[in-house]
This record gives C-alpha cells, sequence and structure tokens, in this order.
C-alpha cells in the first residue's frame, strides 16, 4: 500500500504564489509542529509528497525558498542548544501565525525596516515597536514642527500651520519669501512644498494635539512616520542651502 504524504504547501500554490506568500503558508504550517524543525525533514516529506510530479525540483526549490526568506525575516531561528541542524519559529513568527493582526503588524514593521531619520531613530520606532501608533505619529511630525521651527530661527511662539506657512513661504515678484523657502525652485514648486509641509502638520500632527486619534492601521502609521522621515530631509536639505548663503 503507497503511504500518502501531505506536502507543507501544495503544489498549485508553490507554482503560482510569490515566495512572500509561499512563505507565510510554510511557516503556518510550521508553527503546528510539536517539536523541532529540520530543513532537512521538511524538504524530505515534500520530496516523496511530489514525488509524482513532473515538476518536482522546481517545486521543492520555491520551497526551500520560502524557507530562506522566513529565516531572512526572522520568523525561524536556530534552537540555541541544537547546533545547527534544528530550527523554531521565532516569537514575531507565533505572533504572525496566531494574532488576527499579526500580519499586518509585520508588514508595516517591514515599511520600517530602513533608516529613519536621525530625528526619528530611537524613541520614535520604540513607541512604534510597542503599538503605540498615536504617539509615534505625533512625535514623528512634532520632529518635524521643531526642525522647521529651529532651521528658519524662529522661537516658540510659532507652531503648526502657521509655522510652516511662515517659514515656506514662496519668493514672489522680488519680494522674499520663507528662510526655507527654496528661491531658485520655480514659483509652483514652491506653493507645493508650503502646500505639502502644512498639509502635513494639519493632517498628522495637529489633530493628535487636540484630541485622541484612533490609528488602528498600523501600516498607515508607518507610511506617516516615512513622510515626517522625508520631511526632516527635505528642512535638511533648506538649512544646507540657507548655510550656503549665508557663507557668500
Amino acid at each position: 500500500m503507497k503511504m500518502t504524504f501531505i506536502p507543507p504547501v501544495p503544489a498549485e500554490q508553490l507554482r503560482s504564489l510569490p515566495t512572500r506568500d509561499i512563505a507565510l503558508l510554510l511557516l503556518a504550517h510550521l508553527s503546528k509542529a510539536t517539536g523541532f524543525i529540520a530543513y532537512s525533514g521538511t524538504i524530505g516529506s515534500a520530496r516523496q509528497a511530489f514525488q509524482d510530479e513532473p515538476d518536482q525540483t522546481v517545486l521543492l526549490d520555491r520551497l526551500s525558498d520560502a524557507w530562506a526568506w522566513l529565516e531572512a525575516h526572522a520568523l525561524l531561528s536556530k534552537v540555541s542548544t541544537q547546533g545547527d541542524t534544528f530550527r523554531r519559529v521565532s516569537r514575531e513568527g507565533r505572533e504572525l501565525v496566531e494574532n488576527p493582526l499579526g500580519l499586518l503588524r509585520f508588514d508595516a514593521r517591514q515599511r520600517l525596516a530602513g533608516p529613519l531619520h536621525s530625528a526619528l531613530e530611537g524613541t520614535i520606532r520604540t513607541y512604534f515597536d510597542l503599538g503605540d501608533y498615536e504617539t509615534a505619529c505625533f512625535a514623528a511630525m512634532k520632529a518635524v514642527e521643531v526642525a522647521v521651527r529651529n532651521a528658519a530661527g524662529y522661537d516658540n511662539s510659532q507652531l503648526g500651520v502657521g509655522l510652516m506657512r511662515k517659514a515656506f513661504t514662496p519668493h514672489k515678484n522680488d519680494k522674499e519669501g520663507g528662510p526655507l523657502a527654496d528661491a531658485g525652485a520655480e514659483g509652483g514648486e514652491q506653493e507645493a512644498a508650503s502646500a505639502l509641509f502644512a498639509g502635513a502638520i494639519g493632517a498628522y500632527k495637529n489633530p493628535a494635539s487636540h484630541r485622541t486619534v484612533d490609528f488602528d492601521d498600523p501600516i498607515e502609521a508607518a507610511e506617516i512616520i516615512q513622510l515626517a522621515s522625508l520631511l526632516l530631509r527635505q528642512v535638511d536639505r533648506a538649512a544646507s542651502r540657507l548655510a550656503v548663503g549665508a557663507s557668500e
């Protein structure tokens, strides 16, 4: 009697899905294991399950790619007491599988996997990792406000949207604009920069200053923080222009 082997991921999904999606299916399968996990055992079982498939090698390679993806994202980890042979589903991997919001939070953290502006590293990333998205977003936009105020040379009485409009007032008809406006840019671009900063602060910093804002989507929160990082880089560029102009 021929034994039937259940593959960790069905053949049709291995053929059609991207590596990330295959990896998540593999993770769900591996999380059900009662003991340590071995790559050789997983691939060996899959080889038996796919023995009648014409593209067996391709299927095994796709499964191997998915395994590598899980390890690269620390969803599978080595077992510290077992040398290099065995793996376990990491704590983050278990959260991803078991928590209904696990995948959403994982994807949001991936948004912020790269370096942020130096003003946002540390505290703001910590707030985000702890799930305090409201504080993380507010603090990120507050950092933008502080950076604009300092770069423009204003005192603490200048706040919010008004500060942004004043600092980035376009240069028009030989009339001096705000200190952070790029006099070398076309008028419409200067207007756009002013609107960008004012809109970001008005939409994402001011509301949290006055009331509780429910940031229930961690991906949206991550993108707000990324926007703050981009704005801070623009402020740095404006501050450099000011420094060059002062030295001439």
